[in-house]
């Protein structure tokens, strides 16, 4: 799809604002784009409160009880994710949807939270701080000038290797790659080897689905095909009655459905809990771990933000050709700040930092090529802090082949990489290959960054590396060896 203007000239206010007709696109693209997005990533309302709401943070789970606290995380979750993506929209005009940062999460929950006397508001203190420092960095222009850095080569490696995180994601999360029981290999395809039980049949089928209505061209693919596999999956469960994968006494079901369990909801509306906002301490973690482990967190933190928005961005960018002629997002500047802001809104909600979603490009091979997107993702989030029990039954083997879809999109970009060059070559793999291995679309820019610097140091080409470059594979460097560090230093 061309970014240049049509010939048709745009007519409404939201036409006009969103530059609709201009980029190529229409109202109902846009909006099935927004809708498609939001149905692929509306899982972390699910999947954050469990991983935040599992840790004890100095003896207490976030929320103070362990009865309701996931609600809570949920509401939080959900309001933090749709008011940022809806700034997103208005204000960078970028197809980009923002949530609670997978990663992101996890280290607060497990690296902070989980540290002794620490609490949860000590612990969405520190991600609040990043956020300031992110921030910072971004109106002084740094953290795009690091972006403009990079070589363009490198930057579609980076698109490419999250095309190949995001399907491996889909395949993750519907349960058809997982962690064999025996561990005899670090992956296994479903069941033992073998592909076994209804919901993997529905994720089978959607995926088939939303290829051949992609091929065909058909409008809202994507959309028909997550709708129609969560209907069947919803007619599965009320005949086969098959269960969660994990139970309430936890017991292992591996047949079982992986995140949500498609079924008709009780009640349709239900109040929201929003009590976690404003529970954060800024400063509260330094006297209890010491300044020196307090920074190393924050460090950990800001450059997992800082480096997955830019791949992210320019990954989406893309995917939609909003990318200039320097291979840059449209209105990197705006993007980089809101993304920001939605880092301190995260800490300061108990939601965690939130960031830009890559599933915002399920969306985008949908259609969407504007903020308007975006603002209907983020309304359809703000729905969901309603409307949870309808956002419950869309399980993730109904929403997951649209990643694997937009991961093959990705994927074809692999062809712009000089492939014949090594000292390219060699940085661009790495960064491909790391990203879907590691489950970490940081270590795989790392890796791509550090060798880019080292392969033209030992071929005598240092002129080649931007200042920036070197600065910011020695951060890399620190950010491998963080654990190290901690230790050494804590």
């Amino acid at each position: 799809m061309s970014t240049s203007a049509t010939a048709t000239r745009p007519t409404g206010f939201l036409d006009r604002y969103f530059k609709i007709t201009e980029r190529g696109s229409t109202v109902g693209r846009e909006v099935r784009g927004g809708l498609v997005t939001f149905f692929a990533m509306c899982y972390i309302i699910v999947l954050n409160p469990i991983i935040l709401g599992g840790t004890d943070g100095t003896g207490s789970v976030l929320g103070g009880n362990p009865d309701n606290n996931h609600i809570k995380i949920a509401a939080v979750t959900a309001l933090i994710a749709g008011v940022m993506t809806i700034v997103m929209g208005v204000v960078a005009n970028f197809p980009l949807a923002l949530a609670a940062g997978l990663g992101l999460n996890a280290v607060v929950a497990f690296s902070i939270a989980a540290m002794p006397d620490v609490t949860w508001a000590d612990a969405m203190g520190l991600v609040v701080l990043e956020g300031i420092i992110i921030l910072l960095l971004v109106l002084t222009g740094f953290r795009e000038a690091v972006f403009r850095a990079v070589p363009k080569e490198l930057r579609t490696a980076i698109s490419v290797g999250i095309g190949l995180f995001i399907a491996l994601i889909g395949l993750v999360d519907a349960g058809i790659v997982r962690i064999p029981a025996s561990q005899s290999t670090p992956v296994e395809l479903g069941v033992a080897g073998s592909l076994a039980g209804w919901p993997a049949l529905v994720f089978v089928l959607g995926l088939i689905t939303a290829i051949i209505l992609f091929i065909k061209k058909i409008r809202g693919a994507l959309l028909i095909a997550i709708l129609g596999a969560t209907v069947l999956a919803v007619i599965v469960e009320a005949i086969a009655k098959i269960g969660p994968k994990i139970g309430a006494d936890g017991a292992v079901n591996p047949h079982g459905w992986a995140l949500t369990l498609p079924k008709i909801p009780d009640t349709v509306v239900d109040t929201p809990n929003f009590s976690l906002l404003g529970h954060f301490s800024l400063f509260g973690s330094f006297s209890k771990i010491g300044i020196v482990a307090g920074v190393l967190l924050v460090f950990s933190l800001l450059l997992a933000d800082f480096f997955d928005t830019m791949g992210t961005m320019v990954a989406v960018g893309s995917e939609g050709d909003l990318l200039d002629k320097q291979g840059n997002p449209i209105g990197t500047r705006k993007i980089l700040v809101v993304d920001s802001v939605a880092a301190i809104a995260g800490g300061a909600g108990s939601a965690s930092s939130n960031t830009s979603y890559i599933e915002s490009a399920a969306g985008v091979g949908e259609g969407a090529r504007t903020g308007l997107a975006s603002v209907v993702t983020g309304i359809a989030f703000l729905l969901a802090t309603f409307l949870a029990p309808i956002v419950s039954m869309i399980p993730s083997e109904a929403a997951t082949p649209a990643l694997v879809v937009v991961g093959f999109l990705m994927m074809m970009q692999v062809t712009e990489i000089n492939w014949k060059s090594i000292e390219v070559a060699i940085p661009a793999f790495l960064a491909i290959i790391l990203m879907p291995f590691t489950y970490s679309i940081t270590a795989g820019m790392g890796a791509g960054f550090i060798a880019f610097v080292i392969i033209q140091i030992a071929t005598g080409k240092l002129r080649k590396v931007h200042p920036l470059m070197w600065i910011t594979a020695v951060l890399f460097i620190l950010y491998f060896v963080r654990g190290p560090l901690q230790d050494i230093f804590g």
